[in-house]
This record gives structure tokens, sequence and C-alpha cells, in this order.
């Protein structure tokens, strides 16, 4: 058998091997599918602590172009404002998406943002000291005109809350290493002020409230389980 033709038919078995193994490893069980049903409305309380929704607030809209491409992404998006007995407020945003495989990925703050003419400024990755143990945690600072707004974030993937990038990336291939394509969530907490310590330290009080009064799996579906 002539050389050309033994090579062929090697570059021809592996092909097919290689495609045979990409099908196998491809993830097609739904982790959403298995688990209760998630209504955002529901599960993140109107009024907790000293915190409840200011119902003279607007949220921020965004364009078509980027709603479209959320609605993509995500089966359900909440976005809301509280305001406590001081006059603080603290715009929350929570979105849910059913599959969080590397095509349909959570959209990040900073793309949000910057579609919308937003400067990204002061990022920066760190935890959160929770009741619950450490939640991992991003942190930057949105400007437009006047308007500055500090904003904490973090994602899950599956059962597990993850810095975006490396950490995301890995917890995704754990899932699809045993066929599963894990749900996830992004929650995103900000406010409009100069002053980012100031902002930080409302947005943790605000966080610390909201955790204390959900239940324990709504708690594990906002920030995942810790130490898995």
């Amino acid at each position: 058998m002539k050389k050309s033709l033994v090579t062929s038919i090697i570059l021809g078995v592996m092909m097919a091997s290689s495609g045979a193994l990409t099908v196998a490893l491809t993830p097609t069980n739904k982790i959403a599918d298995l688990q209760e049903k998630i209504d955002l409305e529901i599960m993140i309380p109107s009024k907790f602590g000293d915190w409840k929704i200011d119902e003279s607030i607007i949220p921020l809209q965004v364009d078509a172009e980027t709603q479209a491409m959320l609605d993509k992404i995500y089966n359900q998006t909440l976005s809301r404002t509280y305001v406590n007995s001081l006059g603080e407020r603290v715009m929350l945003s929570v979105a849910y998406g059913g599959d969080q495989s590397d095509n349909l990925a959570v959209h990040k703050p900073e793309v949000c943002y910057y579609a919308q003419g937003f400067e990204i400024m002061k990022t920066y990755a760190g935890e959160l000291l929770t009741q619950y143990g450490k939640l991992p945690i991003k942190r930057l600072m949105a400007v437009k005109g006047n308007r500055n707004e500090p904003i904490t974030y973090w994602v899950t993937v599956g059962n597990k809350a993850v810095l975006p990038g490396i950490e995301e990336k890995l917890q995704q291939l754990r899932y699809g290493l045993t066929g599963s394509v894990p749900d996830g969530m992004l929650v995103r907490v900000s406010s409009i002020d100069s002053d980012k310590d100031k902002a930080y330290q409302l947005q943790n009080i605000f966080i610390q409230d909201l955790l204390l009064t959900v239940d324990v799996e709504e708690r594990t579906r906002l920030i995942g389980t810790f130490g898995v």
C-alpha cells in the first residue's frame, strides 16, 4: 500500500475519532431541568431588613440591541431599586440563565455598561466575607458624565460562585465532563456615589441583609454552596 494512501486512512480515522469524542463530550443534560423552577419576583423579597423597593425610581433601561442579547442568554431578569430609612438607595439586578455553557455565558457588567456609553474604571476582584462563607466578587466603577456608579457583582455556575474568567471556564468544564449543562446567575448591586468606598460599604450591608432574609434554598441559588 502506498505511503500516501496509508497516511490518508490514518488521518481519516483520527478525524472520525475526534468527531465522535466531541459528540460524546458535548453536554446534553440541563441542570435547570432537574431543579425547581426559579421565579425571581418571588425569590427576591420586596422588603427585608431596613430595605424596601423604591417605587419612585425607574430602573435604567438598556438599548434594544443589548436587550436582545440579554434575552438570548437569560431566562429571567429582575431590576429593582431599594431604599432604607436613611434615604440611601441601592440598585439590584439579578439575571438567571438555564444554559451556562460556553456559548451562552453570563453577560458581564463591564460589557453591558460599556455598550451603554459608560467608561469602566477601577476594576478589581476580591472576596466578600458573609455569614455563610467568602463570596468571590468583582468590583468596578462605571462613569458616564457626572454619574459615578460603583458596582459589586458575582456570578454562579451551577452550585458555585466563581470569579469571571478562568474560574468560570473551569466550572463550566467540570460540568461538561459529566455531560451536564449548568445553569447560572449574575447578581449585580450598585449605587450612585462618587465615594466608592462609602458605596461599597453600603452595598456590603445590603447584600448581607438580603442573604439573611432568604431561606437556605434561595440563598444557595444566589451564592452557591461554599467549599464545593
